[in-house]
């Protein structure tokens, strides 16, 4: 059985069709990237997965539960599914640290003493041990994002979700961030990327889906899609941006 598994997903903004049936399955530990141009649909397939966005139509099954049912409470299943955005959206009055442990502390009710061990590990793992006590403004982009990345992690979810994290980064800052997805991944994680790194992609996922106008065109293993695309649309588009 998949992890996270997509039947037939479909959403709708003021009558425009954004998601038009959409079939997707991700395995426990598998990184699928979401490829495709601005506008495809990779960023509201995300926000509806975390439940975000309520879907129009389909089911959205986690472990085998439908968690798009209308009557089920999204908090418990956000919980389980991390999100993270290409903006940080770090609380500049609150130090790295504190940013982090908000989360765990409103939600799961969770003293501070008792995080900070915890805490302590996730910052030392992504080499920001120094940086805990340290505001937003105090740290780099790609620092800033590892800590969002960070803060999602202290909900110890089972799923990670990214945005096109890298987007809002200086080419230079790029990499540090996708060494934690690395690393991650090397560790287990399930995670599904929106991303415009196509390398990344090559190197790092087990499947890539290519969007366009709301549907997944194409998926496949990434040696597949990459060097024997199927459509003439997914081909026109690698040629663009490779």
């Amino acid at each position: 059985m998949a992890k996270l598994e997509l039947r037939g997903v479909q959403k709708r903004f003021r009558g425009a069709d954004v998601l038009r049936g959409l079939d997707l399955s991700v395995d426990n530990g598998d990184m699928v990237c979401l490829i495709g141009a601005s506008g495809s649909g990779k960023s509201t397939l995300l926000r509806c997965i975390n439940l975000l966005d309520p879907i129009d139509d389909g089911e959205i099954r986690l472990d085998g539960q439908d968690i798009s049912a209308p009557e089920l409470d999204p908090q418990p299943v956000r919980q389980r599914i991390g999100l993270v955005f290409q903006s940080f959206n770090l609380f500049p009055h609150m130090t790295a640290e504190e940013n982090v442990m908000l989360a765990p502390r409103r939600i799961k009710r969770q003293g501070r003493e008792a995080l900070r061990p915890e805490i302590a590990a996730l910052f030392a793992r992504f080499g920001l041990d120094d940086r805990m006590g340290h505001y937003p403004d105090q740290l780099s982009g790609g620092q800033q994002q590892r800590v969002a990345i960070i803060r999602a992690l202290a909900m110890r979810p089972e799923i990670m979700l990214f945005d096109e994290i890298t987007s809002a980064l200086d080419p230079e800052l790029v990499g540090e961030v996708l060494d934690v997805l690395r690393q991650l991944k090397s560790e287990g994680m399930t995670m599904v990327m929106a991303t415009h790194e196509m390398s990344f992609a090559r190197e790092v996922a087990d499947k890539v889906c290519f969007l366009s106008d709301g549907h997944i065109l194409e998926q496949g293993p990434p040696a597949q899609l990459f060097e024997r695309p199927e459509h003439a649309r997914t081909a026109a588009f690698l040629r663009a941006v490779l």
